[in-house]
């Protein structure tokens, strides 16, 4: 049966070049640099120098260091703290991520010069006000929560996204355990991050997206950055089979449970349980379920209007695993129901009491195929063709929780590393 209506770190050191990108370069031409020399001893620059009109809040700020290496560089506003990164051989500094709009930054650099004086340089610049922002919800996951080994990270925009590589490049994805994962968009207003492979049992995960400042597209951009940390608990894999009749349920491998069900009569499409990797999606007890998503008015001839109780969602077509005490007597045997995977009232107890979101739940043995946009079902997507939605058009490799330090990007060029992850080749 179907619900009515159905709804869709720390400082590091890398190469300079990985963190020149399209939406950073802008407005650089403009900034005049500051520069402190003593004779043979080193030169120091800074971009931008101070003075002048608000700069875009995606100008970048470089440190650049001639005859020395940088020691130190410090850039602060009243409520922000600039992450940057030093080049190689240590004669480089740019900052990563955008700026806050409408803040006051102070550089601090100090250099250390081959006659073993230092010199350092002080600027002061604002950058200007934005009058419009791009906010961003999550339908997932929620912060501090503990998920299933199928949990995506999903974001979506208050407003069309026209920069999508500018945004990919913003978001940061850590963990405890290395996963490689990729971003995919699906229309310019939902963008999905997943693993190539399931996420490790209990692995720690902290995303960030330092979208502050970051230019969505014109004169749109992001007005605040977001954080969320969220815990892999258990490994819970649930296999429905339509011909079993039976639903097969494996935590960490092992196999716990196996309860007798009842899936969609068919007959026609509406009336089939999609076939592939479900994911679940939320818990709701107890939930109303009407026939207004088959076009037939409750109370109407074929109509209907039940509150069920113990129901897991796995899909945004109006699919759930749920009690159905009036069809106890078909489960294990047939299937009877509107496409909803239909339990005991003890056995549908027993898998709500202990799903997580993010749970997947493969179905098997159906002809109706599951979208790979219905709902969290992206794990139907093949891997090759989940990577092509990526704007950058390749996978990444999370980074440590707490080392920034040992990021490095693969390639270089516009694009080729996003802070915390590695960017790697398809």
């Amino acid at each position: 049966m179907r619900v009515g209506g159905s709804g869709p770190g720390g400082r590091g050191r890398r190469a300079a070049a990985v963190l020149v990108g399209a939406s950073m370069v802008a407005g650089a031409a403009a900034c005049s640099g500051s520069e402190e020399q003593d004779g043979d001893g080193v030169r120091l620059s800074v971009s931008p120098g101070g003075g002048g009109a608000a700069l875009r809040p995606d100008s970048p700020i470089a440190v650049q260091a001639q005859g020395g290496t940088i020691e130190n560089v410090t850039v602060s506003a009243e409520d922000d703290r600039v992450e940057g990164e030093l080049n190689e051989d240590r004669t480089g500094w740019r900052s990563r991520w955008t700026l806050k709009p409408g803040e006051t930054y102070t550089v601090d650099a100090t250099a250390l010069g081959a006659d073993g004086r230092t010199r350092t340089v002080k600027s002061r610049f604002t950058t200007a006000e934005v009058e419009k922002t791009n906010e961003v919800t999550f339908e997932g996951p929620r912060d501090k929560e503990t998920v299933g080994v199928g949990m995506p990270i999903v974001m979506q925009f208050e407003r069309p996204v026209k920069d999508r590589a500018a945004v990919e490049r913003a978001l940061e994805v850590r963990a405890d355990k290395s996963v490689q994962g990729a971003w995919h968009w699906f229309g310019d207003q939902e963008v999905a991050f997943r693993p190539k492979k399931y996420w490790p049992a209990h692995t720690n995960v902290a995303f960030k997206a330092h979208l502050s400042g970051v230019r969505t597209g014109g004169d749109v951009y992001g007005g605040k950055d977001y954080a969320l940390a969220f815990k892999v608990g258990d490994s819970q894999i649930s296999t429905a089979d339509e011909d079993s009749h039976k639903m097969v349920v494996k935590v960490n491998g092992e196999k716990v449970r196996t309860v007798p069900l009842s899936m969609g009569k068919g007959g026609v499409r509406k009336y089939t349980t999609t076939s592939g990797v479900h994911v679940a999606m939320s818990k709701e007890d107890p939930t109303v379920m009407t026939s207004s998503w088959m076009g037939i008015a409750p109370g109407s001839p074929g109509g209907y209007s039940l509150t069920v109780y113990k129901s897991v969602r796995i899909s945004d077509s109006g699919e759930y695993i749920h009690s159905a005490p009036w069809s106890v007597g078909s489960q294990g045997s047939s299937n009877v129901s509107h496409g909803c995977i239909n339990l005991s009232p003890s056995d549908a107890k027993w898998f709500f009491d202990r799903t997580q979101r993010g749970d997947p739940v493969v179905v098997t043995g159906t002809d109706r195929e599951l979208e790979v946009d219905n709902g969290w079902s992206y794990w139907q997507a093949g891997w090759k063709d989940w990577v092509k939605g990526s704007a950058l058009k390749r996978p990444v490799t999370t980074a440590p929780l707490a080392d920034s330090a040992t990021v490095t990007a693969q390639g270089g060029g516009a694009g080729a590393g996003q802070g915390g992850q590695h960017a790697e080749g398809d």
